[in-house]
């Protein structure tokens, strides 16, 4: 996937992302639609149109993945600067759509207890805190706070 190296970029900048290898990132979209499988949405900034092809500029992506009929958010990540714009509500409300689409009931996550910003963006679009997994993180060690949505 072209997108990959950008996506990394964005991550390795984010203090509260999930952090993965680029081999992890290439081996998402390795299973097959069905059980198990994930779902990746990139939301980019378009290139000037006398820029070379492929020079658009990752803003946010999102990696969601399907498990019988629920889903776990991953990891959402929205660049620094383009942070207050509404991109990471639009990707989380397109994950909603399409997990409804698919018969989904229902979507999960955790968060770090210290990221303010996301835990409320959760809150605004439904989710519901369930719980709390002590120690979860590393560096820092820091909590989790579980946040679930039901979808009708």
């Amino acid at each position: 996937m072209r997108d990959i190296p950008e996506i990394v970029r964005l991550e390795r900048a984010s203090e509260t992302a999930a952090h993965w290898s680029e081999a992890q990132y290439e081996s998402l979209f390795a299973v097959p639609e069905g059980p198990g499988s994930r779902l990746g949405l990139i939301a980019e900034k378009n290139a000037p149109s006398d820029a070379p092809a492929g020079s658009s500029k990752v803003l946010a992506f999102l990696v969601a993945r399907a498990i019988a009929g629920e889903w776990e958010l991953e990891n959402v990540v929205v660049d620094i600067e383009a942070r207050g714009n509404g991109i990471g509500t639009r990707l989380i409300q397109e994950l909603l759509a399409r997990v409804q689409r698919a018969g989904g009931n229902s979507i999960f996550l955790e968060v770090r207890e210290t990221n303010v910003a996301a835990r409320a963006l959760y809150e605004k679009l439904g989710f519901r805190c369930t719980g709390r997994r002590k120690s979860y993180y590393n560096n820092p060690i820091e909590d989790a706070i579980l946040y679930s949505r039901r979808l009708p």
